[in-house]
């Protein structure tokens, strides 16, 4: 089963009920200086695009391997003709980007718990060579409680029509920095669950001080940033 299809109907529900609005007020600032151009990866439906494209002049490229995501996102461009025209929406992943010139900046939330040590390795080397001196790297992150295996609980309940949709998850395993999840994806009507889909999915969430290693060695500088917000810049 294609997780990131199973996801699609209810990624916007879910999303807007978590990190979507925090991101909302936070980023804005941080791109204040960004004109020409930056890159988003894993831009999914295109909620944050949306965003990026409402605060900046910037052109922007859009990062995202899933077709079912990118079919929506695209959907959301074509409403704004002028943004339409000035996001190029990649279909690739992240270690594979390679834009034409370097960009002033790269955003990426919640995504970064999809790449383990070793991608991570070559993702910050990536965008590296994909980022102007004095570029910007920006993106969301929280130092986590250990995550322990349990039952399945409800995630959200998002009500649509006649129907209800329902994310449900549970933590199956978890050793050292990767977590290994049960997502169950359920619509209801009147009660009865008309369709039940569900995808186990392994995530990885290194410690703070295992990120700041990894970003210094790779040529990076932090910035101070609101907390949430991690903003790390290469020397001009």
């Amino acid at each position: 089963m294609d997780a990131n299809a199973v996801a699609v109907p209810f990624y916007d529900l879910w999303h807007e009920d978590g990190h979507v609005p925090l991101i909302r007020e936070l980023l804005p600032p941080l791109l204040a200086g960004v004109r020409r151009s930056l890159i988003e990866i894993g831009a999914g439906t295109g909620l944050i695009t949306e965003l990026i494209a409402r605060v900046t002049p910037a052109e922007i490229y859009a990062v995202e391997p899933s077709l079912g995501m990118r079919s929506v996102l695209i959907s959301r461009l074509a409403q704004d003709p002028p943004t339409l025209r000035r996001v190029t929406v990649l279909p690739c992943g992240a270690l594979d980007v390679d834009v034409d010139e370097p960009v002033e900046a790269v955003v990426m939330i919640s995504v970064l718990q999809s790449f383990s040590a070793a991608e991570r390795d070559e993702l910050w080397r990536v965008l590296a060579r994909q980022l102007e001196p004095g570029g910007r790297l920006l993106f969301n992150w929280r130092q986590r409680a250990a995550a322990v295996p349990g039952e399945l609980v409800s995630m959200g309940s998002y009500p649509v029509g006649r129907h209800t949709y329902e994310v449900a998850g549970q933590v199956l395993e978890a050793e050292g920095e990767s977590v290994t999840s049960r997502f169950v994806y359920r619509t209801r009507q009147r009660g009865v669950v008309v369709t039940e889909d569900e995808v186990v999915s392994t995530s990885h969430w290194p410690a703070g001080e295992v990120l700041v290693a990894e970003l210094k060695e790779h040529g990076f500088v932090a910035e101070d940033a609101p907390d949430g917000i991690q903003v790390w810049s290469l020397p001009g």
